[in-house]
């Protein structure tokens, strides 16, 4: 009988497999001792205080105080990773304006800002402009630049050449804007749809922290989807999974086309159908037809009560989750978006006892947690992780 060995890694791979480990380690733990690492790694004591030494000259990690309520000499040591090692920024870019956060290595936000657009600005002077606030952010943060930056679209992202594809009624500024950075600043820009960035937030820090397989719902101006698989974010072939807007809901003649999705379910959900629908039961809606606008009149029904016109709402949200749900069953549906946000567990709810009747597939519907700035707070989770990933490897 022959014995197959599997090859071992080398002494440098090794080296790098265990100094991720650690690293991995302390970015989810917070500051440990060289025993403590031992104990979690189940790495021999010279192997820990080898990679220790490493991480260390690495500028990586460093001493941040001792465990214990007194000294107790140098097993006592706490090691954390250097936070200020690179600081990171998330954008969210809509048609109305943008945000920044800049944040340190560890995701923890150091300075934040915001600046409003007209829909006719000027495209140059738009990126001029978004380019000045981003400048100015990072050195409120006390950075001197920039290792990673993430932004958050809406439209879709082609995943051939990393950035946004033209679409009618976006501003051209967006794709400028991206195309600039890259262009100026040298570093890593990484371009996401909105909603998928919104779904990373609500994965790690909102309603979807217990699950692996899920949709986000982005219910705003316009609705969207994200789709999340076995803990993976899916984007499709083209970059468009999720374009739930086209899927066809009001039966020939009136269905949606590749340029526009008007008789698809952003006919049913989207913000412009909801404050029509608001207005025909009384309820004060903007003419703005905006997605602020159909929050306000979701929250106001809600406070107000008005039960009929919430469970219109829900039966079509529920329409187009069953939609969703039937092709992909994640067992969970999260309401996210301005309109998700507004309705709360009251909406989630009326969603869910919905959806129970019109689809035979166990779902349960979630409110989103994040709040508004899912989208910035998806942008810099983006950042971290990419710039983790470069400087906690070999060579980054």
């Amino acid at each position: 009988m022959s014995v197959i060995r599997m090859p071992s890694a080398s002494p440098s791979t090794a080296r790098a497999i265990n100094d991720r480990l650690a690293l991995d380690l302390l970015q989810r733990e917070g500051p440990l001792t060289a025993a403590q690492l031992k104990t979690s790694t189940g790495l021999s004591r010279p192997t820990v205080a080898d990679l220790v030494d490493r991480l260390r000259d690495a500028g990586l990690i460093a001493i941040v105080g001792e465990a214990g309520a007194e000294r107790r000499g140098p097993n006592a040591k706490l090691y954390g990773i250097v936070a200020e090692r690179a600081y990171l920024a998330g954008l969210d870019i809509r048609t109305h304006g943008m945000a920044v956060s800049v944040a340190d290595l560890l995701g923890r936000t150091r300075a934040e800002a915001s600046l409003p657009f007209d829909l006719d600005v000027d495209t140059d002077l738009a990126v001029e402009r978004a380019i000045a606030l981003l400048e100015t952010t990072t050195a409120e943060a006390g950075a001197t630049e920039l290792h990673t930056i993430a932004v958050g679209a809406p439209g879709l992202v082609d995943p051939a050449t990393g950035g946004l594809r033209p679409a009618g009624g976006l501003p051209a500024w967006h794709g400028k804007l991206v195309v600039e950075l890259r262009r100026r600043l040298g570093i890593p820009v990484l371009l996401e749809n909105e909603v998928n960035l919104a779904a990373a937030a609500e994965q790690r820090l909102g309603a979807a922290r217990d699950r692996d397989t899920f949709v986000l719902l982005w219910l705003g101006y316009g609705v969207g989807a994200a789709v999340v698989l076995d803990g993976s974010l899916r984007r499709g072939a083209s970059g468009g999974a999720g374009e739930i807007g086209f899927l066809p809901m009001l039966g020939p003649g009136r269905l949606p086309t590749a340029t526009d999705c008007d008789g698809g379910f952003h006919t049913l959900a989207g913000s412009a159908a909801l404050c029509e629908l608001a207005r025909a039961h009384g309820i004060p809606a903007s003419p703005a037809d905006d997605a602020e606008a159909a929050a306000a009149a979701v929250g106001y029904a809600i406070d107000a009560g008005a039960g009929e016109f919430l469970d219109i709402v829900a039966e079509r949200i529920a329409i187009g989750s069953a939609a969703v749900t039937a092709v992909l069953d994640p067992g969970c549906v999260v309401l996210g978006g301005e309109v998700g946000r507004a309705g709360r567990d009251a909406l989630a709810d009326r969603v869910s006892r919905r959806l129970a009747e019109i689809s035979p597939l166990r779902t349960e519907v979630r409110a989103g947690t994040v709040g508004g700035s899912a989208v910035l707070e998806g942008a810099v989770l983006t950042a971290m992780g990419a710039a983790q990933d470069a400087l906690f490897t070999p060579g980054g």
